[in-house]
């Protein structure tokens, strides 16, 4: 029987596979498996397959609708009419609105670039007689394991 666990990389690890040695599971019986973190970074720019909540367009869009409706209210008295220095505004406005939100996306994928190159996980993975899957699943769950799962057959 195999008894899959995840754990966050700490010193709770060695001591899970401490006491599963204690308990008589052999070492040739235990695979620990390091997790890479993900290298590429986050897509700017959503796609009609792929999106991540995220949208560049929110402050844009509200801008734009604030600078049109200025720009066409001063057009008025402008020499080029309402029509025009609202599409002015609508355009500077969207710029402006487009650049806050990509900034504000740059800075927040920056920090958490930062914070993911420290956080691992690991997958421990125990061969044991189908007796001892308690035991085993007891020890991971004490060692402060993410996740314990069971599995009834030869991989």
């Amino acid at each position: 029987m195999y008894v899959l666990a995840t754990f966050d990389h700490s010193i709770y690890v060695e001591l899970a596979l401490s006491a599963l040695e204690k308990r008589n599971i052999p070492k040739e019986n235990i695979l620990a498996v390091p997790l890479d973190n993900a290298s590429t970074s986050k897509k700017l720019f959503d796609t009609i397959h792929r999106s991540d909540g995220a949208s560049l367009f929110d402050i844009a869009a509200a801008l734009a609708t604030a600078f049109s409706v200025i720009g066409a209210s001063v057009g008025f008295r402008l020499a080029w009419g309402p029509i025009i220095w609202g599409i002015i505004g609508a355009v500077a406005g969207f710029i402006i609105g487009f650049t806050i939100d990509l900034l504000k996306t740059k800075r927040k994928q920056r920090r958490q670039r930062k914070t993911k190159g420290k956080i691992t996980e690991l997958i421990v993975i125990i061969y044991c007689e189908h007796e001892q899957t308690e035991m085993v699943e007891r020890i991971c769950w004490d060692n402060l394991a993410f996740g314990v799962a069971k599995l009834d057959r030869e991989l």
